[in-house]
């Protein structure tokens, strides 16, 4: 058993950029991984280099003519109408760039290593990974291979049976979905934006028997995630007594993100991070969305913090609060003028609201399923 949490990182997705105006162009696991280490929560022991997952190990999911496709992407900077049209590269979400294959294949053999690293139990974190909408041959939704996925069977190929899979990204998991479909071995749970692209994971679906899709109403505040959290996710999670719980934590949800519309702050996700922490003799925390350099950097540095049991300062030191001050978001009005707390300190304050119907009555017909499930879902 691992005596301690480590982390999974890499120099490459350092100046790594999917291009000047996409939303991926913001520095993300670097950033962590500087403020892991201004914080001095990162000393070497807990460091873990990334491996890049040969194509064999990707072929797990992915057919072997799209990581073909990818690596000859990388490799001409450019793809054929006819690449584009069957494996959906070279778009505007999903588009060449220099490393193509190179850094999706870094954050998923992180992600497979992580499932050889828990065989006899432990706590990962690799920030890089989480990119729950690659399907097996195509990229989509900024997610050209499904490290979850990926994850999930190398945990499987060292000794975990029951998986239980929870995703707090804004956007719901629909590679993932697709990937344990009906699986008996597997429980998933999204909590997502509704209507929300890929519109998938509606309340009454549940993956052939494997899923509870909670999509939630703009502006999801912090006393309704832990509603949420102490109704349904830690209960079911339980129950389920799983062998190993992957945790999705995207950064999108927090109230600053770009591209949701969710109002939460980031203790909301720190919470979940430390709550499904007792419930597993295995736990790998990945990262996922998340568009903002400062929420991401800051909630993604706190979740390794609470990983560790560190107490969360309120006022970060000057070696990180340089490096905050350094980060730019150019192209977006929210890196005109930050506010001061991104620069000085890694929580935000609460956001706290009222606990509205429609997410109560929610989470009610999800308990009801999941009681109803029996031993489906419930060891005894």
């Amino acid at each position: 058993m691992l005596t301690r949490p480590l982390f999974i990182g890499h120099e490459i997705y350092r100046g790594s950029s999917y291009g000047r105006w996409h939303p991926l162009r913001v520095p993300r696991v670097s950033t962590t991984m500087d403020l892991s280490r201004a914080l001095g929560w990162l000393p070497p022991a807990a460091f873990v280099t990334s491996p890049r997952a040969k194509p064999a190990a990707l072929h797990a999911w992915h057919t072997p003519s799209y990581v073909a496709a990818l690596q000859a992407a990388e490799d001409a900077q450019a793809v054929s109408a006819e690449i584009r049209a069957r494996h959906h590269i070279g778009t505007v979400s999903n588009p060449v760039y220099p490393e193509i294959f190179r850094r999706p294949a870094t954050a998923a053999g992180g992600s497979i290593l992580a499932g050889e690293l828990l065989a006899r139990g432990g706590v990962v974190y690799n920030p890089a990974g989480g990119t729950h909408h690659g399907m097996p041959d195509r990229a989509n939704g900024f997610c050209y291979l499904n490290d979850p996925v990926l994850a999930m069977l190398s945990l499987r190929h060292h000794g975990a049976r029951r998986i239980a899979y929870v995703d707090i990204d804004a956007h719901h998991c629909d590679g993932v979905a697709a990937a344990f479909h009906g699986d008996e071995d597997v429980l998933m749970i999204s909590v997502h934006e509704e209507n929300l692209w890929p519109r998938t994971g509606l309340l009454q679906d549940d993956a052939g028997g494997s899923a509870l899709n909670l999509p939630v109403p703009r502006g999801l505040n912090d006393s309704e995630m832990a509603h949420i959290r102490e109704a349904l996710i830690l209960p079911a999670v339980a129950g389920f007594a799983p062998d190993a719980v992957v945790l999705q934590c995207g950064a999108d949800a927090v109230t600053e993100d770009p591209l949701a519309h969710l109002d939460l702050s980031n203790s909301a996700h720190w919470a979940i991070v430390a709550a499904l922490k007792p419930l597993t003799p295995r736990y790998l925390v990945l990262g996922g969305g998340g568009y903002n350099p400062w929420s991401v950097g800051r909630l993604w540095t706190g979740v390794w913090g609470t990983l560790n049991g560190q107490d969360i300062p309120d006022r970060v030191p000057a070696e990180a609060e340089e490096l905050l001050r350094r980060l730019e978001f150019k192209g977006h009005r929210l890196g005109r003028n930050p506010p001061e707390h991104w620069f000085t300190t890694l929580r935000d304050a609460p956001r706290d609201g009222p606990l509205r119907p429609s997410i109560v009555d929610r989470v009610a017909v999800l308990r009801r399923r999941w009681q109803q499930a029996g031993e489906r879902w419930q060891r005894a």
